[in-house]
């Protein structure tokens, strides 16, 4: 009986968990609506608890030996089978996507989905790569041995909810490790798919278990079971405090991709029309991007130059239903979220700050319940003050002015996140002494959110601990053995 299913965007989708390769309910469930207008509710979703966690966690341990005997090359077969079945279904994912969290339809197709078959493929095949490290020394033969670890505990936030679940779980699964992957609840339905997809391509049961529900219910018992052997989280510092003390007291191996309060730097000799476009796409899915550039520092012989081209820019953005090719700006993601973000404005008038532009909510034609908040830029009083410091994540970029690169430098390093960096110069050397200098996991020099799988991804500060991407998150997820044989005592 498929009671538990319901139709989202014309697809239907499970609102149980998926644990041991079954699907599984819970007494309670929380309320899922759509962004796109909150009128319109997607489903009540099973909400998961300390009983659940156990469970998922008992079918990924049982899952394990069998799942680590196998050869890289035998599990990727798996994987690459997972990746083709996304590959399959990137139009119905896409809609489920759109509708429960408002990326942009176009880019969720064109991109974002497809890109979990490609994080998938790539693992594969790296872990597949793989050369183990060998050497002689003191009368032996070394090699360094890349051993599966455990259950891994993956939790995703509402923002980037398929890229950043593929993104995670591909690296365990491929390293041998099951997965427990817990969803933001403000998102979970695109994680139910994928739980679908994996039971048809095959995944062993186990291997894969989807739970639902509250941080603080589900995901605390999940990061505290001593069982679990990897945990790997991307939200919010605060959430990662708590996370990394249950990590710590059963010394768990923990990475977390975090917050960022992202520099974008326009010195003189800068391609000023290609800054200012870039800056103002930092508004695309309302800002609700860890990667943002949101805090713009200008030179000051081109800042009033550059904000023109930037209005220019931000004029022609459209707010709008996520689903019509014409909308540039989505919905944000809850009512609390869109206080949130109001909040952070309103203080800022309070303190002084100048609003140049925007600074209130917006009410978009066609929907009776909107998320929508203008496109705003402040320009604040001093460095210190709250909206050059936090994290909105929203539409909201601040504006300041420079007039040498040491200043530059120092205003960029101003905030306790590292995670992104955005620097534009027509200067080799510079674009060398300044992408060195900004502290950040990322630094980008004349473009903006090109990213290579097998490059390092994570941030300094409270922007994260650990680097996830390529042999780097392989590693994370594995135990490392040196094995040493005495050189001419065993014989073929």
């Amino acid at each position: 009986m498929d009671d538990h299913r319901v139709q989202v965007a014309g697809t239907s989708v499970s609102t149980w968990h998926y644990l041991g390769g079954r699907r599984v309910g819970s007494p309670a469930t929380f309320e899922v609506r759509s962004p796109l207008d909150w009128s319109w509710k997607l489903a009540d979703v099973a909400r998961g608890d300390a009983d659940t966690a156990r469970a998922a966690v008992d079918a990924a341990q049982a899952a394990f030996p069998a799942w680590a005997a196998l050869t890289p090359a035998e599990r990727g077969v798996h994987l690459h089978r997972l990746a083709d079945a996304i590959d399959a279904e990137v139009a119905r994912i896409a809609e489920v996507e759109c509708a429960d969290m408002a990326m942009l339809h176009a880019s969720l197709h064109a991109r974002v989905i497809p890109r979990g078959a490609a994080n998938l493929r790539n693992y594969a095949d790296l872990a597949v790569a793989h050369e183990e490290r060998t050497w002689s020394s003191k009368g032996t033969a070394n090699r360094v041995l890349r051993m599966p670890a455990g259950p891994a505990v993956i939790i995703t936030p509402w923002n980037a909810p398929w890229l950043l679940s593929t993104w995670k779980l591909a690296p365990a699964l491929a390293a041998g490790n099951p997965v427990v992957l817990k969803p933001a609840e403000w998102a979970p339905l695109s994680a139910s798919l994928l739980a679908d997809l994996a039971e048809q391509a095959g995944l062993p049961p186990g291997v894969l278990n989807v739970v639902q529900g509250r941080g603080e219910e589900v995901g605390a018992a999940l990061v505290a079971d001593p069982r679990v052997a990897r945990i790997s989280f991307t939200g919010s510092p605060e959430a990662a405090r708590h996370i990394g003390q249950a990590a710590a007291r059963n010394l768990v191996p923990f990475t977390a991709e975090l917050g960022g309060k992202g520099p974008l730097l326009v010195f003189e000799d800068a391609d000023l029309e290609a800054a200012a476009r870039t800056a103002a796409g930092q508004y695309d899915d309302s800002g609700q991007v860890c990667l943002a550039g949101t805090r713009l520092l200008v030179h000051e012989a081109v800042h009033e130059e550059f904000l023109a081209r930037f209005h220019a820019h931000v004029d022609a953005h459209v707010l709008g239903d996520s689903r019509d090719p014409a909308t540039t700006i989505s919905p944000l993601i809850h009512p609390a979220h869109l206080e949130r973000v109001a909040g952070f404005v309103d203080r800022a008038r309070a303190a002084g700050d100048r609003v140049v532009r925007g600074g209130q909510r917006a009410e978009v034609a066609g929907v009776s319940d909107g998320l929508f908040y203008e496109p705003t830029l402040i320009e604040p009083a001093a460095n210190d003050h709250e909206i050059v410091q936090r994290e909105v994540f929203g539409p909201v970029l601040t504006v300041q002015s420079f007039a040498t690169e040491q200043e530059a430098i120092a205003l960029a390093n101003s905030t306790a996140y590292g995670l992104s960096g955005i620097v534009f110069t027509g200067s080799a050397q510079r674009a060398e002494r300044v992408g060195r200098a900004v502290r950040a996991g990322t630094v980008w020099v004349n473009t903006f959110l090109v990213r290579d799988l097998t490059a390092p991804f994570g941030g300094m500060g409270i922007s994260g601990i650990g680097r996830e991407g390529g042999e780097f998150a392989l590693e994370f997820h594995a135990e490392l053995k040196t094995l040493q044989i005495l050189e001419g005592s065993t014989r073929t």
